[in-house]
């Protein structure tokens, strides 16, 4: 099948977290045989900031990691009916425009044969209502959702036809241990700061733990301001910037933890929705401590996959007794990768995917979908 996806953006994972698990699914999508194409606007907030920040080097980065991945920058005068007249599958972000996400569903009203569905991975749900009920939606075949309390609020408002609950996962082809990679330091944060909406749970959760117990530690992302800067400073903290998501997983193999800190939006309205950086950074087999977060839906084995710190002190801490106890590194790792393995991965999202479309999909999906139903 053809699955055509609009997105903010394949090519850039600057604050754009998105791109991770669109490109693990696409990935595996092609591995199965199928077609898969990312639609992406000129006018990109994330493509424009990695080019002005990284130069044109970090798009060609992206096309050598990535040779299995196609991506097409449309513009103003772009045939988008056309385009999704040949999809067999179209998935929308939420982070597309409001009038192409009604001019998509418009195409879909008009006969098209494409199965439609919406794709939400945000808070703005709960923190912007406004700009997601104002969104043309009935004409979607379904909504998928990131997590159970997020296909709630979609079904209380009464946003979209059918919702399902679809968590993001790894791409466990590139997120995996490596165990090759010499240790250099105790501690890596991958996250970026941005809109002020987890600056105290850092300082919190990171920063002062790590200058009380004088770590080696880096910590990689964007949108920093210059007081963060200077408090990461004062801690003894280096600041890497911009980090490849394909180059996290080397990262992740350099230390010997990391920690989770959710954006606040998640923890009070959003329950159960971690940042796909937990999915990731369990892949890659490195011992975890988060920062409070309830994880509503039982998808990891908390205490088990990977530690909670109710406060900074205990996340302090742990820190400490994590880093003393290569035992229980270990065992942390073990689990956490096994949880990954057995229900996270990409793979397990795209035969949800496949189960979902089989449920919502026209007819034109379901009669392709037999075939391969039949043969597995």
């Amino acid at each position: 099948m053809k699955f055509l996806f609009y997105t903010h953006s394949l090519i850039s994972d600057w604050n754009h977290g998105n791109a991770h698990f669109l490109r693990g699914v696409m990935r595996d999508l092609v591995r199965r045989g199928h077609e898969a194409l990312a639609l992406e606007p000129k006018i990109s907030w994330s493509r424009d900031n990695l080019v002005a920040e990284q130069g044109a080097v970090a798009i060609e980065k992206f096309r050598e990691t990535f040779p299995d991945l196609n991506s097409q920058i449309y513009g103003e005068d772009f045939d988008h009916e056309a385009a999704v007249a040949d999809a067999d599958v179209v998935v929308v972000h939420e982070w597309t425009e409001p009038a192409l996400v009604e001019r998509i569903g418009k195409a879909r009203r008009d006969g098209g044969h494409f199965t439609l569905l919406f794709h939400d991975t945000h808070h703005r749900a709960v923190s912007a209502e406004g700009d997601i009920a104002g969104l043309m939606l009935q004409d979607y075949d379904g909504v998928l959702a990131f997590g159970e309390t997020l296909r709630e609020r979609y079904l209380k408002a009464g946003w979209g036809r059918t919702v399902y609950t679809w968590h993001e996962a790894a791409d466990d082809s590139l997120f995996r241990p490596r165990p090759e990679v010499e240790k250099t330091g105790d501690l890596i944060w991958i996250g970026n700061w941005g809109d002020d909406e987890r600056s105290a749970e850092i300082v919190e959760f990171l920063v002062r733990p790590v200058d009380q117990l004088k770590l080696k530690v880096t910590v990689r992302g964007v949108r920093y301001p210059q007081h963060a800067l200077d408090a990461l400073s004062d801690a003894g903290i280096q600041y890497g910037g911009w980090i490849a998501n394909a180059e996290a997983p080397r990262a992740f193999a350099s230390h010997n933890v990391t920690v989770h800190i959710p954006r606040r939006p998640y923890v009070e309205n959003l329950p159960g929705i971690p940042t796909i950086r937990v999915f990731e950074a369990l892949a890659c087999g490195i011992p975890l401590i988060s920062a409070p977060w309830n994880d509503a839906e039982g998808l990891f084995r908390p205490g088990q996959d990977y530690l909670i710190a109710k406060d900074g002190e205990e996340m302090t801490r742990l820190l400490e007794k994590v880093l003393a106890d290569a035992d229980l590194r270990d065992d942390l790792v073990t689990s956490g990768l096994e949880t990954i393995q057995a229900r996270h991965t990409c793979r397990h999202r795209v035969d949800e995917l496949l189960a979902i479309l089989g449920q919502c999909g026209t007819a034109r999906v379901t009669e392709q979908l037999a075939p391969r139903e039949a043969a597995e």
